[in-house]
């Protein structure tokens, strides 16, 4: 169960923090029930991910 600490009342803070933490640990579940890759497939993987990742910031930026 994550826990995060309500500081000077800012609840706001305090959920968004949380929402980040869900986030990060959904993508680790995922990754576990995939289960083994290969070295090179999972640097295949990094590489379009990197890329998907890279064309969604250039398309915030313009």
């Amino acid at each position: 169960m994550t826990k995060v600490e309500v500081k000077n009342g800012n609840v706001d803070g305090a959920l968004r923090i949380l929402k980040q933490r869900n986030v990060g640990l959904s993508k680790k579940v995922r990754e576990r029930q995939e289960g083994y890759l290969k070295p090179g497939a999972k640097r295949r993987k990094e590489q379009k991910e990197n890329i998907k990742n890279s064309r969604r910031r250039n398309r915030e930026r313009y």
